[in-house]
């Protein structure tokens, strides 16, 4: 039989519920706190990069195409490889509509250390729906915290003329906030069934890393019809 929670009847249940309920709604407004002090965080004024991007060298400050804030997710790369990082994969798959941060005057791109014409095609591949640029002929990515190889960052930035400020960067589990998987996960009975979450006995457990899409069921799901994916 299925690990199950204790049964309890409608009243004890709301009790429960409320006790948890002050602790989410202190947590929501701890979140509006740091969301707060991260407005307030000084900038960093950047020197001028040029990245590659789908029609050829773009300078940074063009990236943001007009707008005045720009999210930028550093994809990990392994030059070769067939499929590329699955955390990573996964995480900017789960953006289907960017398009919405028009109206906050910002965009959101990916960028990695690729190659272009291997990242567009890995891009299309996946059927990622950002777009993409390359900065395996400038240091963007090393000074941005994600150097080749190394690792995946996400960074902020704000233009004003032809000025780019560097405002706010993480990494790591930092990047969850920023994606709906592991908020939907948290959320179930089960949690996300990693080894290391504290979880009540009998509750199923898996190693971190071992669930969860791979880069090739990203591609089943969103990318080119499926007899057009290579196998694994």
């Amino acid at each position: 039989m299925a690990a199950i929670p204790r049964i309890v009847d409608q009243p004890a249940w709301e009790r429960e519920l409320a006790e948890l309920r002050v602790r989410e709604k202190a947590a929501t407004r701890e979140l509006d706190a740091i969301a707060a002090q991260r407005r307030r965080l000084p900038a960093v004024r950047l020197p001028e990069y040029t990245l590659i991007g789908a029609d050829g060298p773009v300078r940074l400050v063009d990236v943001f195409a007009g707008r005045s804030q720009l999210i930028v997710y550093n994809h990990m790369w392994s030059g070769g490889a067939e499929w590329q990082c699955p955390g990573c994969t996964g995480f900017t798959a789960q953006f289907r509509r960017p398009d919405f941060l028009d109206v906050w005057d910002a965009r959101f791109v990916v960028v990695t250390c690729g190659a272009i014409g291997d990242a567009l095609a890995y891009r299309e591949k996946v059927g990622n729906q950002l777009d993409w640029y390359s900065t395996a002929d400038s240091p963007f990515g090393a000074d941005m915290g994600a150097p080749a190889g190394a690792g995946f960052a996400v960074n902020v930035f704000l233009r004003d003329g032809d000025t780019v400020y560097r405002t706010w960067h993480t990494d790591g589990r930092g990047c969850e906030q920023l994606g709906y998987t592991f908020a939907l996960l948290d959320v179930l009975p089960y949690g996300r069934q990693e080894s290391w979450q504290d979880a009540p006995d009998g509750w199923p457990q898996f190693p971190t890393y071992t669930r969860g899409f791979t880069s090739q069921d990203v591609a089943a799901a969103y990318g080119p019809p499926a007899e057009t994916v290579p196998s694994e």
